[in-house]
C-alpha cells in the first residue's frame, strides 16, 4: 500500500494556506501547516514532511533563510523545497536557487502548474530515496565482511588508516557451545542453523555493547576483543560480558525449553598483536580484526578445557580483577602448546560487597 506523501506549507496569509489545503487534499496528499519560518522549522525536526511549499515574504524568519538552514542540514537537505515567488519575482529565484530551492511556483497559484510542480518534485524525492535505500542495503550487506574496528580505523582516518597490526594490551574471549556435535547430530541444519543464530544474535549485542570487536564466528562459537585505555578496564568489560552472556543464555533457554543451550568461555589478557588482516578470494575481500599470539592462545585453550556454564581466567586477568569477583582456584594444569603449567580459575560471580 502506497503511503501518502505529507506537503507542509508555509505561509502567513490565511488565505494562501487554505488555498493549497484544498488543492492538495483534493489531490489526495496530506497537508500540514507553518505560519512562520521559525514554525516551519520546529515542525520539519518533530517530523519531516515528504515537500515543502515555501512563502519568501514572512515574519521572524523569511523563506530564503528557512531553505538555506534547512539545505545546510544533512538531515534535512533532501527534502524537496518549492518556493512560491511573484510572478515577477525574478531577483526571488536567483535568491532560491543560491538557498538551494528545487523549484519554484508563481503566485498566485495556478491548478495545474501546482499539481505539475508537486508531482514532479515528489517523483524526484522517490527516486532519491530509493536510490538511497539500495545504497543502505548494499552498505549494511558489505559491513558483514569490515568488522566494526576496521571501520573504526578508516572512519579516523579515511586517506591512510592505521591498518597494520601492532603490540597492544587487550582482553580476548573466547566463546563455545557445550555439546555442539550431539546438537547437530539431532537436530536438522535449518533448524540448528535457525537457534544458533537466535542465540548469537543476543550474543554478539552484548558484546557490541561492551565496545568488544568480534573476530570471528564459527558454527559453535566466536572470539572476541576487548581494548581501553586502562588495562584492568578492558578486563573487567571481557568478565562483565562473559557473566552477562551466561545470563543471556538462561534468559533464552527459559523461551527455548525444548532446545536449551549451554556455553562456556575462556578469558585471558595480556599484549597481543593486534589489527586488521585482509583475505583475497574468488568472491571478493573479507576483513577480519584479530588478536594472535600467546594471550589469545591460552584464552582459545581455556574455553576449550571450560565445561558447561563455566567462565575459565588466565592468570594475568584474574590479577587485574583484584577481588571484584568470587573465583574458584581449580589448581594447576599443563595445557595443550602451552609451555608451563596455568593456574586455572573459575568465575562465579560478581563478589557480595
Amino acid at each position: 500500500m502506497t503511503r501518502t506523501a505529507k506537503i507542509l506549507i508555509v505561509d502567513d496569509e490565511p488565505f494562501n494556506v487554505d488555498y493549497l489545503e484544498q488543492e492538495l487534499e483534493d489531490l489526495g496528499y496530506e497537508t500540514v501547516s507553518a505560519r512562520n519560518g521559525r514554525e516551519a522549522i520546529e515542525q520539519v525536526a518533530a517530523e519531516a514532511p515528504d515537500l515543502i511549499m515555501l512563502d519568501v515574504m514572512m515574519p521572524i524568519m523569511d523563506g530564503f533563510e528557512v531553505c538555506r538552514i534547512l539545505k545546510g542540514n544533512d538531515e534535512t537537505r533532501l527534502i524537496p523545497i518549492v518556493i512560491m515567488t511573484a510572478l515577477d519575482g525574478i531577483d526571488d529565484r536567483i535568491k532560491g536557487i543560491e538557498a538551494g530551492a528545487d523549484d519554484f511556483l508563481t503566485k498566485p497559484v495556478n491548478q495545474r502548474e501546482l499539481l505539475a510542480r508537486v508531482q514532479t518534485t515528489l517523483k524526484l524525492k522517490q527516486t532519491v530515496d530509493r536510490k538511497l535505500g539500495e545504497l543502505r542495503r548494499v552498505n549494511h550487506h558489505f559491513a558483514k565482511f569490515v568488522p566494526e574496528a576496521v571501520r573504526r580505523l578508516v572512519a579516523a582516518n579515511p586517506e591512510a588508516p592505521e591498518l597494520t597490526k601492532r603490540e597492544r594490551d587487550v582482553s580476548v574471549l573466547f566463546l563455545d557451545i557445550s555439546g555442539y556435535t550431539q546438537l547437530s547430530e539431532r537436530l536438522a541444519p535449518e533448524a540448528l542453523n535457525t537457534l544458533i543464530e537466535r542465540y548469537f544474535s543476543t550474543f554478539l549485542d552484548h558484546i557490541h555493547d561492551a565496545d568488544g570487536d568480534i573476530n570471528e564466528t564459527a558454527g559453535d562459537g566466536f572470539m572476541a576483543i576487548f581494548q581501553a585505555a586502562d588495562d584492568v578496564v578492558h578486563a573487567i568489560k571481557a568478565v562483565d560480558t562473559a557473566l552477562g552472556l551466561l545470563a543471556a543464555t538462561d534468559a533464552l533457554n527459559r523461551e527455548n525449553r525444548q532446545q536449551p543451550l549451554a556455553i562456556h568461555m575462556g578469558v585471558n589478557s595480556g599484549v597481543a598483536l593486534v589489527g586488521s588482516t585482509r583475505f583475497e578470494g574468488l568472491r571478493g575481500t573479507r576483513w577480519t580484526f584479530t588478536a594472535s599470539g600467546p594471550v589469545t592462545n591460552l584464552a582459545a585453550r581455556l574455553a576449550s578445557i571450560a565445561e558447561a556454564s563455566q567462565i575459565l581466567a588466565g592468570p594475568e586477568t584474574v590479577r587485574r580483577l583484584g577481588d571484584r569477583y568470587q573465583l574458584d582456584r581449580l589448581g594447576r594444569e599443563r595445557l595443550k602448546n602451552i609451555g608451563e603449567g596455568i593456574d586455572l580459575h573459575c568465575i562465579r560471580g560478581l563478589s557480595p560487597r
